[in-house]
């Protein structure tokens, strides 16, 4: 697994950025405006903190890279795809290359961890001696080896989160959304998933983690996008949670 990441982030390194935005926004039909005119280049490698007040604009923002809302103005591009100009069939491909981890977990509540972390190889047809050699290395670099067997009702929360986090990573994405992922966490725990974020960013993946924790923010002290009104107001390397004076 490591060495499989590391051959990929050298290969994206080579373009300029595996998420860009120009220009882009959302307009409801109604008029209401849920991002306007966002401008903002990450390149691969990075680890970008995506925060604000609720409603500022941070689930829009993360839509609109996954392909759930299509921006009405601008221009949204993702792993080198232009989204505007996906075609519908083209979604799945693209979710391939983005993976996907949220507060509530989302695991599939009558499959072990093994089967969680494999159906979502399955459900896109990978060869079954794919499944088995992937699953085992995920596993182990979540550190839930001795776990495999066990029910999501039989994980502690950040033994859940950790298994989602492996389910995020089977089609070894250039980029790791991760959408409050320790919002369910105690701080301990907390950390601990942080660290492990931490790891697969050291080993080439793109983080983009959105979050309302300010101690996180403020102790990691890594490139900051803050969201408010829909609006982007500040886009900070080496920031804390808030603009300091």
């Amino acid at each position: 697994m490591t060495s499989l990441l590391r051959r990929r982030a050298r290969a994206d390194t080579a373009t300029t950025s595996v998420i860009t935005m120009v220009d882009a926004g959302l307009t409801y039909p109604n008029g209401k405006v849920a991002l306007a005119d966002v401008n903002v280049t990450i390149p691969a490698g990075d680890f970008v903190f995506l925060v604000g007040p609720s409603g500022a604009g941070k689930s829009t923002f993360i839509r609109l890279l996954i392909r759930e809302l299509v921006a009405t103005h601008g221009r949204v591009q993702v792993a080198g795809r232009d989204l505007g100009r996906l075609r519908r069939g083209q979604v799945p491909g693209l979710r391939r290359r983005i993976g996907i981890v949220f507060q509530d977990f989302r695991l599939l509540p009558n499959k072990t961890v093994w089967e969680n972390v494999g159906f979502a190889l399955e459900v896109t047809g990978a060869p079954s001696g794919l499944i088995r050699q992937r699953v085992p290395q995920l596993l182990s670099l979540v550190g839930l080896q001795e776990h495999a067997n066990h029910l999501p009702t039989q994980l502690s929360g950040g033994e859940q989160q950790r298994t989602a986090i492996a389910r995020a990573l089977v089609h070894d994405p250039a980029i790791l959304i991760a959408d409050e992922p320790t919002g369910n966490l105690d701080p301990v725990t907390s950390w601990e998933i942080i660290q492990l974020l931490i790891q697969i960013n050291e080993l080439g993946t793109t983080v983009l983690m959105a979050t309302h924790n300010q101690e996180i923010v403020n102790a990691m002290r890594r490139r900051v996008l803050a969201l408010e009104g829909g609006t982007l107001v500040r886009d900070e390397a080496g920031a804390a949670y808030e603009r300091e004076y």
